[in-house]
């Protein structure tokens, strides 16, 4: 029973599918424009004689072949015409991209060349800022090497100060004498 509801639904669908498929395809009845009617159909008349048909007969193939000239002159000219104005179509588009790509090009560029601007202006604000880095080291440098100088002089002066208290070698025994008899007088 499951089956038969299912087949019934895929023949419901392929109908559906079908019917769709066919008015795709029978939809160009309604479109299509038909040629005027022929002058050639219904034209021959019979004649009385063989040769008079034969006359009509060649007059007939002529004019056809007239017509089927004209129809491919036509044809022609409507071919070229196409060719022309996709030549032109290709022509205009091949110029668009070109232009285009110009315009890419040169925004392009000009982006390049403002990162080139950005970049130096960076390079050259960096070398500013080392520059000032160097001096202040330099500075700060000059200024180390200035206090270890004082430094160096204070001590010289400091020890020159004390060895103009110092005693001679010849007063020492007797100033050594004195300083353990006396502790008053050392401090």
């Amino acid at each position: 029973m499951a089956t038969a509801t299912t087949r019934s639904t895929v023949y419901a669908g392929r109908r559906f599918f079908s019917s769709i498929a066919s008015s795709h395809n029978n939809s160009h009845k309604d479109t299509h424009k038909f040629l005027e009617p022929n002058s050639f159909v219904g034209s021959w008349k019979v004649p009385k004689n063989p040769k008079e048909a034969e006359a009509q007969l060649a007059r007939l193939r002529r004019e056809y072949g007239k017509q089927v000239k004209e129809v491919r002159k036509d044809y022609i000219r409507e071919m070229e015409l196409m060719r022309l104005e996709k030549q032109r179509q290709d022509e205009a588009r091949k110029e668009a991209t070109r232009v285009a790509n110009e315009k890419r090009k040169k925004l392009k560029a000009e982006a390049a060349k403002a990162r080139a601007e950005e970049r130096k202006i960076a390079e050259e604000e960096f070398r500013q800022m080392l520059l000032k880095e160097r001096s202040a080291k330099l500075e700060f440098w000059r200024m180390k090497e200035q206090h270890k100088e004082e430094y160096k002089k204070e001590k010289k002066e400091q020890l020159r100060r004390q060895s103009s208290i110092w005693i001679d070698e010849i007063n020492i025994e007797k100033r050594t004498i004195e300083a353990m008899v006396d502790i008053s007088l050392l401090k």
